[in-house]
């Protein structure tokens, strides 16, 4: 039996872009987290100023996870396989948000994420693409290889 070896490709433009749109995500709910005044902007925008506590914590925790897909999408850390599929089950999630904020009663939640989640459903797509691209290239290299 022939063990392909796990590759961990350079992140792709694309997926370069979402990391750093991810990031100010992320940005954007640490602060919401510490007590920034930006509860219009959030959660359906029906607390102005500081959200209260439990939008605080799950701000914390969404911090976390907006930082976590970062390092996935715009760096190497992940194998490029499980880079392409997260980042594919990622764009899903940010399709389904740009919906959620473009429903927003929150004028300044439509304004400003509507157009953040579009961008990171469709770059996280892309690179999902370029990615499972790549491998299928990189496979079929190998096997041309082994015959």
């Amino acid at each position: 039996m022939i063990r392909s070896k796990v590759e961990h490709r350079p992140a792709s433009r694309p997926g370069k872009l979402a990391a750093a749109l991810l990031v100010v995500v992320g940005c954007f709910q640490t602060l919401l987290a510490a007590g920034a005044p930006w509860g219009r902007a959030a959660y359906g925008g029906a607390h102005s100023g500081v959200l209260p506590q439990n939008l605080r914590i799950s701000s914390a925790v969404a911090a976390a996870i907006y930082t976590g897909l970062a390092g996935v999408a715009g760096t190497r850390l992940a194998p490029t396989s499980i880079r392409s599929r997260f980042m594919y089950g990622t764009s899903a999630l940010m399709a389904v948000g740009t919906i959620l904020n473009a429903a927003s009663p929150s004028r300044v939640e439509r304004a400003i994420w509507t157009p953040v989640t579009i961008l990171l459903a469709i770059n996280l797509w892309r690179a999902a693409k370029l990615d499972a691209t790549a491998m299928r290239a990189t496979d079929s290299g190998q096997r041309a290889s082994q015959v």
